[in-house]
């Protein structure tokens, strides 16, 4: 019998800004919930408002870690020190691994109108935190799309559903990455591997996450995020309103976690290496 997982803890995401002053909500890497190793931060950007936004991501260093960012609405472009550039646009996939060291910049491309995504932070081992940086764009094209018979919506980052591979590959956490739309009426289910943490992001609607076999799920609305527990499959139904979430998942590092702003490293030693890397200008090789 499988073993499914349910929601054993739910935090809801607090408003919060960072960069230059980009309004957001942060369920994870916050007071209620630092870490879900070997994830790091979860923020979701949404606003009609330039005000909450134009002034974006300046230059500003990342080491030790991976981040990924996922458009729905709006275009953010990313500029680096390594030449890298390219234009986020609705659907599209940005996972890059700053390992050593790496400064970019993140800066919306418009001055008003719905600016809406999502950051993920995720850990590397330390056998990969000073590795060189790479950089992944995917364009919307590029994210496989699952129309599955259960009537839900699948848009694959990463990992695999119904045997559909996501457009992410090479990540060192094995992550799942899902964009699930469920309709009314609908539940759903997703394979997940056991040892893997689960986490539900839900942005839109509400519906019951972590059902069971004989047992409800917790029902979940817009901004909460559920940490699941363990299990091999995830169950969730949608009953008098449609629903949609980010289902991610990914094998923990279980090691030491120092963090310093945006660097994240295993020693506090290693962290006064990256601060004085970057004050010299060596962040990064």
């Amino acid at each position: 019998m499988v073993k499914l997982r349910s929601v054993a803890r739910v935090v809801l995401a607090r408003d919060t800004s960072d960069g230059a002053g980009v309004k957001l909500r942060r369920s994870l890497g916050g007071p209620e919930l630092d870490a879900a190793d070997p994830f790091l931060l979860l923020d979701e950007f949404r606003s009609e408002s330039g005000d909450d936004y134009v002034a974006g991501f300046p230059d500003h260093p990342h080491r030790g870690f991976e981040t990924v960012t996922y458009m729905l609405a709006g275009v953010m472009r990313h500029e680096d020190h390594s030449g890298n550039r390219g234009e986020l646009v609705p659907g599209s996939v940005q996972w890059m691994t700053a390992g050593r060291g790496i400064i970019h910049s993140e800066m919306p491309q418009q001055r008003d109108g719905l600016l809406w995504g999502f950051q993920l932070w995720v850990n590397l081992p330390a056998k990969d935190k000073m590795t060189a940086p790479r950089y992944q764009e995917f364009a919307p094209d590029k994210i496989p799309v699952v129309k599955r018979a259960d009537g839900a919506t699948v848009r694959v980052v990463a990992g695999e559903s119904e045997g559909v591979r996501g457009a992410v590959v090479g990540i060192a956490t094995r992550p799942l990455y899902l964009d699930v739309s469920l309709p009314a009426g609908r539940s759903f289910e997703q394979a997940t591997p056991q040892a893997h943490t689960g986490l539900v992001y839900v942005f839109e609607g509400e519906g019951e996450v972590g059902v069971g076999d004989a047992s409800a799920g917790k029902q979940m609305t817009s901004g909460q995020l559920g940490v699941l527990s363990d299990g091999e499959a995830l169950r969730v139904v949608a009953r008098e309103r449609s629903l949609r979430f980010l289902l991610l998942a990914a094998q923990p590092l279980h090691e030491p976690v120092v963090r310093y702003g945006p660097f994240v490293m295993n020693t506090r030693e290693e962290i006064h290496q990256a601060i004085r890397d970057f004050r010299s200008g060596a962040l990064g090789g």
